[in-house]
């Protein structure tokens, strides 16, 4: 029998731990498995890492294999437990006694508990063998991107137009997105089947949208509340007013009350995002007292006049 490097073949040093080593098996069959990698030579490499893993993983094996080498097994032939694995279509055959916690076993390691079936079987599965009949349709993966909103678009939701590249072949794709009324920062939208592709005919994953909501020097998003600013005149401020509140949805009239000072708020109920249960949060337009850059003669002689007649003391 001739030498085979089981480490070589597995790409590990020879004091490789046994985590190791199932890590670079998980990769190496991921990588030649038949229904994945179509290249002729890949069935046969798939069944080299196969025998060489069988081998390394069982402590007791990989000690006789590091005395003796390839003729470990004095009696020849493929190593105990691998007996009747071998199938005339060149695939393996968990049947038999055990086969379908071998398989499951299998399965589970190589793709992952998240993807077995019910009774030890992985969905799409028609029998327990994976030569002739492979692996069987897999479902692809789920994808993450960040979608940025408006203010705007948060509060009143719609449709917007995303294009996303594909990373590994650059292709781009145009997709309409429906956005609900109200959304969140952080909150994802699901776009069901445009995700990564599956395998051998299996259904493609979903993607997320995380929702992000862009600076705004109008609103300031905070929770489910959204806060503005309202500027009014001093004597708008003194005498009371009406005036106009810019809002996600539109202008809004509110009353401004006589003797509103800088920082005081308006609240504007149901003027913000949406809340668990159907309930919306809150606008508050602060009120902020400005005075002219310039004044003109008669202005300044009136505030002369106030200046004078005010008995107020605005720093106490």
């Amino acid at each position: 029998m001739d030498y085979k490097d089981y480490y070589a073949t597995l790409g590990v040093n020879k004091d490789a731990s046994q985590e190791e080593i199932q890590k670079a098996y998980r990769k190496l069959a991921r990588k030649f498995h038949p229904d994945v990698n179509k290249d002729p030579k890949a069935e046969l490499k798939f069944k080299e890492i196969g025998e060489a893993y069988e081998v390394l993983k069982d402590p007791e094996k990989r000690k006789k294999y590091d005395q003796f080498g390839s003729n470990w097994n004095r009696a020849g032939g493929p190593p105990p437990g691998w007996e009747g694995h071998g199938t005339g279509g060149g695939g393996y055959d968990f049947g038999g006694a055990g086969g379908g916690a071998e398989f499951s076993d299998f399965f589970e390691m190589l793709f992952g508990a998240g993807r077995r079936g019910g009774g030890g079987r992985a969905p799409g599965f028609g029998g327990a063998g994976f030569g002739g009949a492979g692996f069987g349709p897999r479902g692809g993966g789920d994808s993450e991107a960040v979608i940025q909103l408006s203010v705007e678009e948060a509060v009143r939701g719609g449709t917007r137009e995303i294009t996303l590249s594909d990373p590994s072949t650059g292709q781009r794709r145009t997709l309409s997105v429906k956005i609900p009324e109200g959304v969140r920062p952080g909150q994802k939208i699901r776009l069901a089947g445009q995700g990564g592709q599956g395998i051998g005919g299996g259904p493609a994953g979903d993607l997320f949208l995380k929702i992000e909501i862009a600076p705004d020097a109008r609103f300031r998003v905070e929770g489910a509340d959204i806060h503005t600013t309202l500027p009014v005149a001093p004597w708008e401020a003194a005498l009371g007013a009406e005036a106009e509140v810019d809002t996600p949805t539109g202008p809004v009239r509110v009353k401004v009350p006589a003797g509103f000072s800088s920082g005081r708020r308006i609240r504007l109920r149901g003027r913000g995002l949406a809340q668990q249960g159907g309930d919306k949060g809150d606008l508050y337009a602060e009120i902020k007292i400005v005075v002219p850059d310039r004044l003109s003669d008669r202005e300044r002689e009136l505030f002369e006049q106030l200046s004078e007649a005010s008995t107020f003391q605005p720093r106490g």
